[in-house]
């Protein structure tokens, strides 16, 4: 199952804008891993909350609510940090048996719904040999990115109204933001409950499944739901499999997308990992100020 995006418009246009889209128009007819592979033997009490689980997954990660079954007393529990966690990205596609990835890293305020990141290009992904990594800054409804080059001064920002974007910048910036990977998981219709693994030494639990953006959109907290609104409008089909490991307090630790949308050609599969760990670490972010933002014309890639 897989999500397949219009292109017309003025969305469209605003997507061409960024960076990333270079990376991405230029593989069409690719497709990406899967993944999750790995399999563990499912007990009755992880099968039997898989749905409460995934589904509570945000609002865990943001500190606001206890859950239930495999979740439960996480908020309250000795030991349990959330609201702020640690960063790794990587948006993927493959075309002619190349395999295009772009990187990021850095930190995310859940309670806040901020994060930065330093997303790094692959060679040639932005018409040069290399680029240097664009910093982006995520924020309820706004993406700001430096060093976007393209005409753009070194020393400025590009601000994007992600509730105007088609894909609701599930995509567009080469990061799914963190909050919006986590609450498309209120979405989810279909859970499989895989196993119990380890995930870079912490124990998680498996699980496997299908979401609906209309349905995570209408779901989200406050502050969320606009991108995902967009882009249950921008997509024609916005059912989109997921991997995702919760560990015992019932913290997203990693979720894996998958997305495909069509450009000019064939169908572009993308996939997006997401991983989340050093909770509690501090986070600060800092939005620009107007004078800070580049309001000039940026020239198309």
């Amino acid at each position: 199952m897989v999500v397949r995006q219009h292109r017309s418009g003025g969305g469209a246009r605003a997507v061409c804008a960024l960076a990333v889209v270079g990376v991405m128009a230029a593989t069409a007819g690719c497709s990406g891993s899967g993944g999750g592979g790995d399999r563990a033997v499912a007990d009755e009490r992880g099968a039997a909350d898989a749905l409460d689980a995934v589904h509570r997954a945000a609002a865990v990660l943001a500190g606001t609510v206890s859950g239930t079954g495999t979740v439960a007393v996480a908020a309250s529990a000795p030991g349990y940090t959330a609201g702020t966690a640690e960063v790794r990205t990587s948006m993927e596609t493959a075309a002619g048996g190349t395999r295009v990835t772009i990187r990021g890293r850095g930190t995310y305020d859940f309670r806040n719904r901020k994060g930065r990141l330093m997303v790094v290009l692959p060679k040639d992904a932005a018409g040069e040999e290399e680029h240097r990594p664009i910093t982006e800054l995520l924020a309820p409804g706004a993406l700001y990115m430096m060093n976007r080059g393209a005409g753009v001064p070194a020393d400025k920002w590009v601000r994007v109204d992600t509730t105007a974007l088609e894909d609701g910048n599930l995509v567009t910036g080469g990061v799914t933001d963190p909050m919006a990977a986590a609450e498309l998981l209120r979405g989810a219709r279909q859970v499989t409950y895989v196993g119990k693994t380890v995930l870079a030494g912490v124990p998680v639990r498996h699980y496997r499944g299908t979401a609906d953006i209309g349905l995570a959109a209408r779901e989200a907290a406050p502050g969320s739901g606009g991108a995902l609104a967009a882009a249950a409008k921008g997509f024609s089909t916005d059912t989109v499999p997921f991997d995702a490991y919760l560990d015992e307090q019932g913290r997203l630790c990693k979720v894996r997308h998958r997305f495909s949308f069509a450009n000019e050609g064939p169908a572009v599969e993308v996939v997006s990992t997401t991983l989340l760990f050093g909770f509690g670490v501090p986070v600060s972010v800092r939005l620009p100020e107007g004078r800070d933002i580049y309001t000039g014309q940026i020239r198309q890639r």
